[in-house]
């Protein structure tokens, strides 16, 4: 029997945020769901590209930024 999982919990795999019988549930149903393990793959892959993204400003944002707050100095 395919057991369907919430999109959620799915999620919550991906990221580790389960609890041990939980997450063994999903991988049985990964196992036997093809779909589902694709779902999963596709999220990994997501997972991954996101983790990848830069997270730092560039240099001219950070100075317009910088710039932007000594107006605020000026007038005080």
């Amino acid at each position: 029997m395919i057991k369907t999982l919430p999109h959620e919990t799915l999620l919550r795999y991906v990221y580790n945020e389960l609890p041990a019988e939980q997450y063994k549930e999903v991988e049985q149903a990964l196992l036997h769901d093809p779909e589902l393990a694709a779902t999963c793959a596709d999220l990994l892959l997501a997972q991954q590209t996101l983790n990848g993204i830069q997270r730092t400003p560039s240099q001219q944002s950070t100075a317009a930024i910088l710039q932007y707050s000594r107006t605020f100095m000026r007038q005080g």
